[in-house]
């Protein structure tokens, strides 16, 4: 019979308690290793730039990169107003050139000497008038027109009618009208008109300037039939 068994079994008892507390040690080793290596990876998930970790992150500072290129400018984007269009192009219309209303107009008035005109030659200075032609628009002479001058001459009324024709000095169809035997000034007080043989206007009012100079004593107004 084996000396480590006897009837009772105590030996064999001795035995197992032995092999127990092997295998508790083992356990609590392994325990400990385990909680040490949780804290280990706890304390590297914490902080990961701690000296116990052997891999640290490699922190790099990103570059921006700039490329020199055509920048975009901003654009405006005009705001839309009220304007009116058309999509038919105007069309320029010429304007007819506009033709006189009365049948004659006077085509010149100047101030002269009157000592050109033959009957005049000897009054020098000593004449003031007006007197001039009525000429178609061939310039060919126009007799029997009536011409009047109306307005007033310091102060004086003056209402002269005459007839072209009458004063050849001037031409075929001359007529005169004599204001006095000194030149005498007036601006626009007097106007000159031809009339038909019914009393109406076929001509314009031309109202006259005159002055006391010698040399512009005869105011001649040549009239000239427009159509």
């Amino acid at each position: 019979m084996d000396e480590n068994f006897d009837f009772d079994g105590k030996q064999k008892a001795s035995s197992q308690k032995a092999s127990l507390g092997i295998w508790d040690r083992l356990s609590i080793l392994v325990l400990v290793i385990t909680v040490g290596i949780s804290l280990y990876f706890l304390l590297i998930l914490v902080n990961p730039n701690s000296s116990f970790n052997m891999f640290p992150p490699v922190l790099s500072n990103p570059t921006l990169e700039v490329t020199p290129g055509d920048t975009p400018r901003p654009t405006f984007t005009p705001l839309l107003t009220n304007t009116p269009f058309s999509l038919v192009s105007p069309t320029i219309t010429s304007r007819p050139a506009s033709t006189p209303a009365s049948p004659f107009s006077a085509s010149s008035v100047t101030a002269v000497r009157s000592t050109f005109i033959p009957h005049l030659q000897d009054l020098g200075c000593g004449w003031f008038g007006v007197g001039g032609t009525v000429n178609d628009v061939n310039n060919s002479p126009i007799v029997g027109i009536v011409v009047r001058l109306i307005g007033s001459l310091s102060g004086n009324p003056i209402e002269l009618t005459t007839v072209s024709g009458v004063s050849p000095d001037y031409g075929k169809a001359g007529y005169e009208f004599v204001l006095g035997n000194i030149p005498m000034v007036s601006n626009k007080e007097m106007y000159i008109q031809l009339l038909d043989e019914a009393g109406l206007p076929m001509s314009d009012k031309l109202f006259l300037v005159t002055s006391t100079d010698c040399e512009k004593n005869l105011i001649l107004v040549r009239f000239k039939k427009n159509r």
